[in-house]
């Protein structure tokens, strides 16, 4: 990992070598909306403003159950949000859509609700620490580069590390 942060007093290694990892968060996130809310269809709309509001329309839906994820786990100690499954949130909500359940609230609000309460139920694994190398995408077909003469069975590889190390500056 390479960075411009180097006070290692006001950037622990340690801390952004855990934030560098938590950079999958967005993937999931990514793959939460394309496989969960859109179950891996293409949007429907043939317009740009249709198609502006069906996205706005999915990025709400994905934010208010990631609201109801986070609700759910906050008051519960120790219970990392990370481990709440999207999907099972999902399907609660759906099925409480679909019976219209619990559409009147009564006096009191439960924050946890039935999706906080389905999510608790059955918590995730805790995640490994996602590492990934850095690799050069493989065209589809190596016949288009059959009339260029190109080898692209092997590549040359060049590795260089560098480690800068500066006196932190005295007051």
């Amino acid at each position: 990992m390479a960075t411009t942060l180097l006070d290692p007093h006001r950037y622990p290694a340690f801390e952004l070598v855990r934030l560098y990892h938590e950079r999958w968060e967005v993937e999931s996130a990514y793959f939460a909306v394309k496989n969960s809310l859109l179950g891996r269809r293409v949007l429907r709309s043939r317009t740009l403003p249709d198609t502006a509001q069906e996205i706005y329309a999915l990025l709400t839906g994905y934010q208010v159950i990631r609201i109801a994820i986070a609700d759910a786990t906050s008051p519960v100690p120790g219970t990392d949000p990370d481990r709440a499954s999207f999907s099972i949130a999902l399907h609660t909500a759906r099925d409480q859509i679909v019976q219209a359940a619990g559409v009147i609230a009564g006096t009191t609000i439960d924050r946890v609700g039935a999706i906080g309460r389905a999510v608790l139920k059955h918590p995730m694994h805790t995640r490994r620490l996602r590492i990934s190398p850095r690799a050069v995408k493989r065209p589809l077909s190596r016949y288009a580069y059959k009339s260029l003469r190109v080898d692209r069975r092997t590549y040359k590889a060049t590795i260089n590390i560098g480690i800068l190390l500066t006196a932190p500056n005295s007051p």
